[in-house]
């Protein structure tokens, strides 16, 4: 059975080392003690290892089955939702108002790591429930936070977000649910949605649907959809519940992986429905549970990547095959482990060295939330909304890559269900594509973040990195991460150029570069994080604190990164420089 370890100590690193959390000046921060969250996060970490890990592999043999209308999770599933919810899991950065414990949503952003980490498939229940809380919590009245929000922080009520439609995946504007406005002020929805995770299960006495609807008078696209509160059972004036509503689930569907998740079909027959929000702005409600679950989609991508990492790296420390021919670390056994050929080593750094850098971009990204949400800070919200799209894309595409890397370390073995590693690159892969396809990500990136507000966030980043390079100009211990992130910062700044230059004249020239750009702009925000962490570590290393082989190990993947994986930036430059043609030359009926 494949294990997991919650990596305590480098979050530590990050959130007190790079990040200083107790001295940012954001509310709720100088609470953040070394001693504090490290106890919560090794009381996440063993809730993680002795409980949801070994449930990964039963959900996904078992998988969710739907019986008499109802959709029943796997097994142990139902017992460990409720030791999640009695640990007060679920309510780590809720709002007090309503049951929540008020933590900073980067304490959330590092126990939902560790979740993930060890069963992405059923952390997704309660992951999809904060999205429909944070929903609900900024757009509903007064009346529907009362009546939903204590529920969902406790996770006694799920939540989920209903978008796809069988005809229309991410133009939404093509949606045929609608929404009839009743007499007493609700709505009776129709239509069918797709692709619903947590749509139905048996762990919650309920489960509240935020459905996108067109309501009359809306006209076309998306400027005509509404969104909608619609519970599973509908609740009484006084909070019990009482009779089910129109909604039902018409199939589960058969994946390549999260099988423990109930991915669902949901069938509204004139369901009841309450408006969210204003009449009419339905994605403007919508995407504050859209930009919550990228960021928290980015975060699969390295966290199921690290379970992947880990059992790799076991495995390559014992698994003896082939000798050193180099002589280095040779046993007087028939064979030396795995770890001391150079492939592997290599292998193994490409995993290490992202998921590390992926880490500290993900936590620096949740401390931008804080700040802009508690301070209400411009800046950090400009920044981490032109960052979103590169947090979710490429740390899903790196993520993935890096599962089918670590079952590569298995060689034959990693190909066998018995080892585990399959299920860590199946269930990566489908990161890559809900909450918005990767390439849907890079077209919001260029085609609107990059210009937005006339390009001053991208230039805050750009400045953020040449703020570094100046005040660090004199350092040479950071030769190494200085040089190479100043390339690369200019490589990508000259294909941001390419686009203004070309973009406008023919959109194909900018949009064909798209992917490039958005993997560009990845590795230089890891770049960064490197340049920042070396930093760092240099620094506690010089006033003696923490673990000092940690600390040494941590410079030297730095270096990895910066001298084998940030010189990319070049490579995508110059596709990007190619312009529209190779990709749009060959006629579409030539294919």
């Amino acid at each position: 059975m494949p294990i997991y370890t919650a990596p305590v100590a480098d979050m530590q690193f990050i959130l007190h080392e790079v990040l200083k959390v107790t001295s940012t000046g954001i509310p709720g921060y100088d609470e953040l003690e070394p001693d504090f969250t490290a106890a919560v996060l090794e009381e996440a970490g063993k809730l993680a290892r002795d409980v949801l890990a070994p449930l990964n592999r039963v959900g996904d043999a078992q998988g969710c089955r739907l019986e008499n209308g109802v959709v029943r999770t796997p097994e142990g599933f139902a017992e460990a939702f409720h030791q999640l919810k009695e640990g007060g899991w679920t309510a780590l950065d809720c709002d007090p108002a309503y049951g929540g414990q008020g933590l900073p949503y980067l304490m959330q952003t590092a126990v939902g790591e560790i979740f993930v980490s060890a069963n992405m498939a059923f952390n997704m229940y309660q992951g999809l429930t904060h999205g429909a809380y944070s929903a609900i919590h900024a757009h509903g009245s007064e009346e529907q936070k009362r009546i939903y929000l204590p529920k969902m922080v406790t996770c006694d009520w799920t939540g989920t977000m209903n978008l796809t439609e069988p005809h229309a995946g991410t133009d939404l504007g093509m949606m045929r649910t609608k929404a009839e406005p009743q007499d007493d002020g609700s709505y009776r929805i129709t239509g069918q949605k797709i692709f619903i995770s947590a749509g139905d299960h048996d762990m919650a006495e309920n489960i509240i649907h935020l459905v996108l609807a067109k309501a009359p008078g809306g006209g076309e696209g998306t400027k005509g959809v509404s969104l909608f509160i619609v519970p599973k059972v509908l609740v009484n004036e006084d909070g019990s519940l009482g009779e089910h509503n129109a909604v039902s689930v018409g199939k589960i569907e058969e994946k390549m992986g999260i099988h423990g998740n109930a991915t669902c079909v949901m069938n509204y027959d004139g369901a009841k429905g309450f408006l969210l929000g204003e009449l009419h702005k339905g994605m403007r409600a919508m995407f504050t549970m859209m930009n919550e679950a990228r960021l928290g989609v980015g975060l699969q991508g390295y966290a199921v990547a690290e379970a992947a990492y880990q059992n790799a790296l076991a495995y390559a420390k014992d698994r003896l095959q082939g000798r050193s021919l180099s002589g280095q670390g040779t046993t007087d056994g028939p064979a030396d482990p795995l770890i001391v050929h150079p492939d592997i080593r290599r292998n193994l750094m490409e995993q290490k060295s992202f998921i590390e850098g992926a880490r500290a971009l993900t936590f620096w990204g949740a401390q931008m939330i804080d700040r802009a949400a508690k301070l209400d800070d411009a800046k950090a919200e400009g920044l981490i909304s032109l960052l979103t799209p590169v947090i979710k894309g490429f740390q899903t595409d790196k993520g993935f890559e890096c599962t089918v890397a670590a079952q590569q370390v298995f060689g034959g073995h990693g190909y066998i269900e018995e080892w585990g590693m399959s299920q860590f690159a199946r269930d990566a892969r489908i990161a890559m594509i809900y909450e918005g396809a990767n390439g849907i990500q890079a077209l919001d990136l260029v085609g609107r973040k990059l210009a937005a507000d006339g390009g001053k966030h991208a230039l805050a980043f750009f400045h953020l990195i040449r703020h570094f390079l100046l005040e660090n100009a004199e350092n040479e211990r950071l030769r190494g991460f200085t040089g190479p992130l100043k390339q690369a910062s200019k490589d990508v700044q000259k294909a941001a150029m390419f686009f203004a230059d070309k973009g406008l004249k023919n959109p194909d020239e900018a949009l064909a570069g798209s992917y490039d750009f958005m993997t560009m702009m990845g590795h230089l925000c890891l770049g960064y994080m490197w340049a920042e962490m070396a930093k760092a570590a240099m620094e506690a290393l010089d006033a003696g604190r923490g673990d000092r082989d940690m600390l040494e190990a941590k410079i030297a993947t730095g270096r990895f990164y910066m001298a084998r994986q940030l010189p990319a930036t070049a490579l995508h430059l110059a596709r990007i420089e190619s312009g529209a043609e190779p990709v749009m030359g060959l006629p579409a009926e030539a294919f």
